[in-house]
């Protein structure tokens, strides 16, 4: 089964290279075809979970320090992958612009950057596919996108922070003598002194980028605004997740220290983007800047429980980190259906879907709910976990505070609905079909994994004992933070 671990990484990299021998013209087939591969790359996922802890490791070079294609599996990566590997299939289902081989391929290609990094031990692995998965984004956007310059600022914000992870990465392998170091058993080499100051802050740069939080967020709402559907249903429910990866395994497993050194900043960082996602949210009349605004406020949460270190509240961020995923990735989709029948997706150009779509006008409800946290769902689950560790963890104004955007969030999602399902019919929109067998069958997964998280949020206990666990830095990180303060002064 180890040796199985590296194909989960190239299998979607060789099938992505191989679609461009597929015939151009042929949609229908190119369509297949992704959502073939995208289901052998799932079920390679879902046959990982029979060896958790399989590792594959091939030597690289060992100077100017130790480095190695390390890949290994854990239940947290794990959970990640099938995440996107989830996504993946309902992107390639729901795949429908023009010169769709190349899509397909630059999706399938995506696809195995992300397993590169959520699988990969070595840090400069992960780094290297850190800015590998730029690419194939960089290119979707240029040829399928709705703006040019989306597409540059998405490149030019990510690559700058994948530039710094680069070389905060080279500095660790330099001091520590080795970047084979994630997850390890053994705690690895200590660093000190001001040195370690800017090598965490090249990291935690790179992941406030890539999530993003506040203030560091200004690529975002353009870039998911201009992107289709399928692609801004994986960056912004999956590769915005490799952000809080990193702060989970890189973070709390290497630098226990510096992250609580960073907590109050980060924190507040995390609360200010909840408090101005939501406000903004609130006025916006184009519903995927809706969506990316409420993106921003939702991940701000993620930041408030990490840096809580409250082991609860780590469980609440894994499962809202993939009911985020869930539920975003289901809207985008939802959005880009409603956008392909009505010819907009201003929310002033809507109404009626309720009366004329019954089923699209279904799936969003199902969407909606799952975002604005009703109960039963995943999104609730995991705000009550990270909500009652942040406060149990002492940090109540933080936790009262944060009340506030998860209220606004009922507020601007029932705006949305009220207006485009239940508002009135706008006279001069055309007739569509309502969603098709084909549309269901790309969402429905997607339902399905936050009822299953939303019902069963203790499937994510394994992966946060293993964080808290996994360590000693990590376990003396999610120690109350009297304790770990001790712990990392001794």
């Amino acid at each position: 089964m180890a040796d199985s671990l590296i194909w989960v990484v190239l299998l979607p990299i060789a099938l992505g290279f191989a679609a461009f021998a597929l015939p151009k013209g042929n949609d229908s087939l190119a369509r297949g075809y992704g959502v073939v591969a995208s289901l052998l790359a799932a079920g390679l996922v879902a046959a990982q979970y029979g060896d958790v802890g399989g590792q594959v490791s091939l030597p690289w070079f060992t100077l100017p320090w130790k480095a190695a294609f390390h890949f290994g599996s854990s239940q947290l990566s794990l959970l990640f992958c099938v995440l996107l590997a989830v996504i993946t299939v309902a992107a390639a289902i729901a795949t429908k612009v023009p010169r769709r081989r190349d899509f397909v391929a630059q999706l399938l290609l995506l696809e195995g950057t992300m397993m590169g990094l959520f699988l990969a031990r070595d840090l400069l692995v992960f780094a290297l596919f850190w800015d590998a998965m730029l690419v194939p984004v960089f290119l979707m956007l240029v040829n399928w996108g709705e703006s040019t310059s989306a597409a540059w600022r998405f490149l030019i914000y990510n690559g700058a922070a994948g530039l710094g992870l680069l070389l905060a990465t080279a500095a660790y392998g330099i001091l520590a003598g080795s970047t084979d170091v994630i997850g390890g058993a053994q705690a690895p080499a200590a660093l000190s002194g001001q040195a370690t100051w800017w090598i965490f802050a090249g990291f935690a740069l790179a992941y406030a980028v890539k999530t993003p939080l506040f203030p560091f967020h200004t690529w975002m709402p353009e870039t998911y605004a201009a992107s289709p559907s399928p692609l801004a249903a994986v960056i912004s429910s999956v590769q915005s997740k490799s952000g809080i990866y990193g702060f989970l395994v890189v973070g709390l497993g290497l630098f226990p220290q510096e992250m609580h050194r960073w907590a109050p900043l980060l924190s507040l960082l995390g609360l200010a983007g909840m408090l101005y996602g939501a406000f903004v949210a609130l006025w916006h009349n184009d519903a995927k800047r809706v969506l990316a605004y409420s993106s921003l406020s939702h991940l701000g949460l993620l930041f408030l429980g990490i840096f809580s270190f409250s082991p609860l509240a780590i469980v609440g961020v894994i499962v809202y980190a993939l009911a985020h995923g869930f539920f975003n990735a289901m809207m985008f989709l939802v959005v880009g259906y409603v956008e392909a029948r009505e010819d907009t997706r201003m929310l002033n150009r809507l109404g009626g879907l309720g009366i004329r779509n019954p089923k699209l006008a279904g799936a969003m409800t199902i969407g909606s709910m799952a975002l604005l946290g009703l109960p039963g769902m995943a999104g609730f689950a995991g705000e009550l976990l990270v909500l009652t560790g942040v406060w149990g963890a002492g940090e109540r104004w933080y936790a009262a505070i944060a009340l506030l955007p998860i209220v606004l969030a009922a507020v601007y999602v029932l705006r949305v609905m009220l207006k485009v399902i239940w508002g009135p019919q706008v006279p001069d929109l055309p007739l569509r079909p309502d969603l098709s067998w084909w549309e269901i069958v790309a969402v429905a997964p997607l339902a399905a994994g936050l009822l299953l998280f939303g019902l069963w949020p203790g499937l994510v206990v394994p992966a946060a004992h293993e964080i808290a666990g996994g360590a000693p830095a990590a376990s003396a990180t999610l120690a109350p933070a009297h304790v770990a303060s001790e712990a990392t002064t001794r």
